[in-house]
């Protein structure tokens, strides 16, 4: 045995590092799928399937190696590759995920998010992870002298594992990833790896064909941190004002003359628009404005209390403002860093607080009635589950006024039966008796308004009739043209069950198959040449 690994410190250190590192990777997997994939339960899922199956082999594997070739070099010389594998992820991961999604996309026609998720964490991620899942019972192989401390020794080795695991999932999350990153994260904990085996080999001494492993590891390391430096995910795009992340999600902002637009995605469009100058937008803001006409207080001397679950950007309560003169807005953003976007580009109202909290706990923990209630909440671009629910929308229900309206921004408009969008309304309907819709024109929104009481739509058209804003006036009649009433069924999502990630999906692949048949049709007619041309 090599001199280093006689002190059986070194070797639970090992054990730590190997274990930390497997947590690390697995949040930052997370990460660089979510501007594609999104963070979605799916998505989640995906991974952890992936990296169990990556683990389970490499258990199997370290141990039938280990027993027929106890070699500690073999070992570390697998934590180097797994390290160089884990350092090359920012330099060629993102371009790998492209690849495999532009491939699938025009060879799939349902469910693109698991064929494409999965395929690429099989091929990003699973290599490593079964490099560093040869660690646990290879070092058993080394500690254990006898049968008369083996329990003793196993469990030590597990227990370092397990609290580097701890610290691995603690670290990235709330420190690496938002202080400098997902692809900076992925090269500290390669070269922490790479440190690990690089101490082993010094220190052993080896003849100069096993010692040039070490220059050759670190001359690839360097040239992974060159290469890797680079944080953008949306890599084709050089005009962004802004790319980040942050806790709960990867931020990019960009804007042109009249224009600036938040995106949480970088394939599946935009998460909020702001107008620099007043003016209708054409999105879902304008049309969600006509709930403040539909539960305003009779009377007009007290401020129309607003609350938005959800502010993101705050478009929704920049608009009310500049409309409205006797509003009262508060916004409740789960994600601190938005609302600071929110202040930079976006320029939200200084005289809007906005509450870091969740929107549902926000309601738990307020006594406070409101004339309208905003619910825009969105995890990348999936509804989360906790405010879908019969559950959800009672507590909204009870944090209205008497003659209080709730409106809600449903994103991915599709007319497919049993879709998200119907749970969604019949799911509102079984708490609100009155319930009214209205298709945004040109995009995917589709918004809905539920009361208590029935005259919403009487309360719009007067509110219409007494309006001296030309625009405003415009844009509550496209709100009203469209306006219809909706009669729910029994398509009833619960804090129990509320599948909605499966449910979006749906409409994504739907709507993936809706952008890409022009050019799969370019495709058939004329080949890859076609298809690039029109690029």
């Amino acid at each position: 045995m090599r001199p280093i690994l006689k002190n059986k410190i070194y070797l639970y250190l090992t054990e730590f590092f190997a274990g930390m590192s497997v947590m690390a990777v697995e949040l930052g997997a997370s990460r660089l799928l979510a501007p594609y994939f999104s963070s979605s339960q799916i998505v989640w899922t995906i991974i952890i399937g992936t990296i169990m199956i990556a683990m389970a082999l490499g258990n199997l594997y370290g141990g039938k190696t280990a027993d027929k070739n106890p070699n500690p070099d073999k070992l570390y010389g697998r934590i180097i590759i797994a390290a160089i594998w884990i350092a090359a992820i920012p330099a060629v991961g993102k371009y790998i995920i492209l690849a495999i999604s532009a491939l699938f996309i025009f060879s799939v026609n349902s469910n693109f998010l698991i064929i494409a998720g999965f395929v690429t964490c099989m091929v990003v991620f699973v290599f490593p992870l079964f490099l560093l899942g040869t660690v646990t019972p290879s070092l058993v192989k080394f500690t254990v002298d006898s049968l008369d401390d083996s329990g003793s020794i196993v469990g030590k080795l597990n227990a370092f594992n397990t609290i580097g695991s701890i610290i691995g999932t603690f670290v990235p999350t709330f420190i690496s990833i938002p202080a400098v990153g997902t692809f900076i994260t992925f090269l500290i904990f390669a070269g922490i790896l790479l440190l690990l085996s690089l101490v082993y080999f010094v220190s052993s001494k080896l003849n100069f064909i096993k010692a040039k492993k070490v220059p050759v590891s670190i001359v690839l390391f360097i040239v992974c941190i060159i290469l890797g430096h680079n944080n953008s995910f949306a890599f084709w795009q050089t005009d962004l004002t802004y790319e980040g992340e942050s806790i709960y999600n990867y931020l990019q902002v960009y804007e042109d003359s009249r224009h600036v637009v938040l995106s949480t995605n970088v394939l599946y469009g935009t998460q909020s628009v702001y107008i620099k100058e007043k003016g209708p937008t054409g999105y879902y803001y304008d049309h969600a404005m006509a709930a403040v006409y539909m539960g305003e207080d009779e009377d007009a001397s007290t401020p129309t209390k607003i609350l938005i679950l959800g502010n993101g950007s705050g478009t929704y309560a920049t608009q009310c403002k500049r409309y409205f003169e006797n509003v009262d807005i508060t916004g409740v953003e789960i994600d601190s860093k938005i609302t600071d976007l929110a202040h930079e580009y976006f320029n939200l109202p200084e005289d809007v607080p906005v509450i870091e909290y969740d929107g549902r706990a926000y309601l738990n923990a307020s006594k406070d009635k409101y004339d309208v209630i905003m619910v825009d909440a969105y995890q990348d671009i999936t509804i989360p589950f906790q405010m879908s629910s019969v559950e959800f929308f009672t507590l909204v229900k009870e944090h209205l006024t008497d003659n209080g309206v709730m409106v809600v921004n449903l994103n991915m408009r599709s007319d497919e039966k049993e879709n998200i969008n119907y749970y969604i309304c019949d799911t509102i309907g079984s708490v609100f008796p009155y319930v009214e819709t209205s298709d945004v024109q040109g995009n995917t929104n589709r918004i809905l308004f539920a009361s208590m009481h029935e005259n919403m739509e009487q309360k719009l058209k007067d509110g219409m009739s007494k309006e001296t804003d030309e625009d405003l006036r415009y844009m509550m009649s496209k709100v009203n043209d469209n306006l219809t009433t909706y009669h729910p069924g029994n398509l009833i999502l619960t804090d129990d069950k509320a599948p909605v990630e499966l449910l979006g999906m749906k409409i994504i692949d739907s709507l993936i198959a809706e952008e890409v048949s022009f050019y799969k049709e370019i495709y058939k007619k004329e080949g890859l040449k076609g298809l690039l041309n029109e690029f």
